[in-house]
């Protein structure tokens, strides 16, 4: 009974898993991977390793083709590339409050000659983790403790078949940290991540007698990572450490199809998409802010996008919409036997917490250009609105509740650039609002001898334990790329 009562103490927190979605890649390529979000919590570019034409644009892409980012999302897009070309697009961002940045310098080589094509990628990224959390341990972190080195590699291959091409793309990252893990494990003095992601992607593109082209991606995406976390519990003279080790594998499948097609003459054309991800969760970490055990989930998620574009002489305007309905199932098993309040016996392998996520989220992006002489000026706006319920039943309390969450994120994007004999630059900024580090009305809890923040940070999806509230931080994001032709 003494341990039903603890766990019954560890659920205030909140009665459900935590599954981490790592597809924290840039917003322009969200159409091949659907994220998730269940809290308003801010993260930075951290995959913002591609240089793209349409970013200070809102990242709107449906009715427009992007010739720096296409061939990277679909290798199927590198037969439009044009001759040889050498890039870089270093990023910085930052989140305010402490809650970390980054630097990422990107080195990018694209071809493509006769009916071959190719590309290979390389980046060098320093991530600063969060300010460290907890209270009692105000000193300040080496810096072994405070920045991560991560590794960056990826490349695509394809060939011309007529109007049709076919490529094949690979993307391996090298991590030793991931944006808001380290907000998990707010109590704990040092974490030590390490691990990768891997993502292969078949594509298709066919350019047909209309003029228009449709498109089709298959993809599969792995993250697989370990952290070991350090804490110092205190026993009945002094302080002992001890270590932890949580397992985080994540894997997507996905389908894209989309197409893109003229309107008239005076340069209005139109797209549309459809996009459909499969997820299974074999591993997810037993994370502090929960510090209850982590069973498989399943994700199915889909996208439903239109857009329309006009280019006319040195303008250039887009907007994109789209649906995306979520479903999401996650639950935990009991490892030991346990009775629950009706008297009933659970056995190791029962479910103790299930969860239903039901999702219908809108993404609305806008942008314009407009050129004037060899200088390029671009604004955009996004607006993301995520809006789901929650259903969920405690087998060991023998209890069913209901939880309705809405919030909305704008980003703001901005850019200009400027076309030389020999070069081209390019500058996007942005900047988003309406996340931070969110928390819940009962902000807290004694457990275990001990007070805790309730707040967590990272791309997670939670089952809230009370309402949803926010220490609002702001995201900026900056990014300058330069493009070299080499041949052309």
């Amino acid at each position: 009974m003494i341990q039903i009562k603890t766990l019954q103490r560890k659920r205030l927190v909140s009665l459900s898993t935590i599954l981490l979605i790592l597809f924290l890649l840039t917003t322009t390529v969200t159409a091949q991977l659907i994220s998730l979000k269940t809290i308003p919590v801010a993260t930075g570019d951290q995959f913002l390793i591609f240089p793209s034409q349409n970013l200070s644009m809102g990242g709107v892409h449906i009715a427009l083709t992007d010739s720096l980012l296409d061939h990277w999302t679909n290798p199927a897009h590198g037969a439009h590339v044009k001759g040889m070309q050498v890039s870089s697009s270093p990023v910085y961002y930052r989140i305010g409050n402490g809650y970390g940045s980054a630097r990422s310098m990107p080195l990018a080589v694209s071809w493509n000659k006769g009916i071959w094509y190719g590309g290979a990628s390389f980046t060098l990224q320093a991530m600063n983790t969060a300010d460290n959390q907890t209270w009692w341990n105000p000193e300040i972190r080496t810096l072994s403790e405070n920045i991560a080195e991560n590794k960056y590699l990826a490349g695509f291959i394809g060939r011309k078949l007529g109007n049709t091409s076919i490529g094949v793309g690979a993307y391996w990252a090298s991590l030793s940290a991931l944006d808001g893990v380290d907000l998990l494990y707010a109590n704990s003095e040092s974490i030590h991540q390490e691990g990768g992601l891997t993502d292969v992607r078949v594509g298709l593109s066919r350019t047909l007698d209309t003029g228009g082209e449709v498109e089709l991606l298959y993809l599969r995406n792995e993250l697989d990572m370990k952290h070991e976390v350090m804490y110092m519990d205190w026993g009945i003279a002094e302080p002992f450490e001890r270590i932890e080790t949580n397992l985080d594998h994540t894997v997507t499948q996905g389908i894209h199809l989309a197409h893109k097609s003229a309107i008239d003459k005076y340069g209005w054309a139109y797209g549309s998409m459809l996009t459909v991800n499969q997820k299974t969760h074999p591993k997810i970490p037993n994370y502090e802010i929960m510090n209850i055990p982590r069973d498989p989930g399943t994700t199915l998620g889909y996208n439903l996008g239109g857009g329309i574009s006009k280019i006319n002489g040195n303008s250039t305007f887009g907007i994109d919409v789209i649906y995306e309905p979520i479903k999401s199932h996650t639950w935990a098993e009991a490892d030991t036997h346990m009775i629950s309040s009706d008297d009933e016996l659970i056995r190791p392998g029962d479910k103790t917490v299930e969860n239903y996520f039901d999702f219908s989220n809108w993404v609305l992006r806008t942008g314009l250009g407009w050129k004037n002489s060899n200088r390029t000026f671009q604004l955009g706006m996004q607006m993301r609105s995520i809006h789901y319920w929650l259903e969920q039943t405690d087998f060991i309390d023998v209890t069913v509740r209901d939880q309705e969450e809405y919030w909305v994120e704008w980003t703001t994007t901005w850019g200009m650039a400027m076309d030389f004999d020999d070069f081209t630059i390019r500058y996007s900024g942005k900047t988003t609002m309406g996340t931070g580090r969110p928390g819940v009305d009962t902000q807290w809890i004694w457990r275990g001898g001990m007070l805790e923040d309730m707040s967590v940070g990272g791309d997670f999806i939670i089952a809230p334990s009370d309402d949803l509230t926010l220490q609002e931080a702001r995201v900026m994001t900056h990014q300058i790329s330069i493009s070299l032709p080499i041949r052309r």
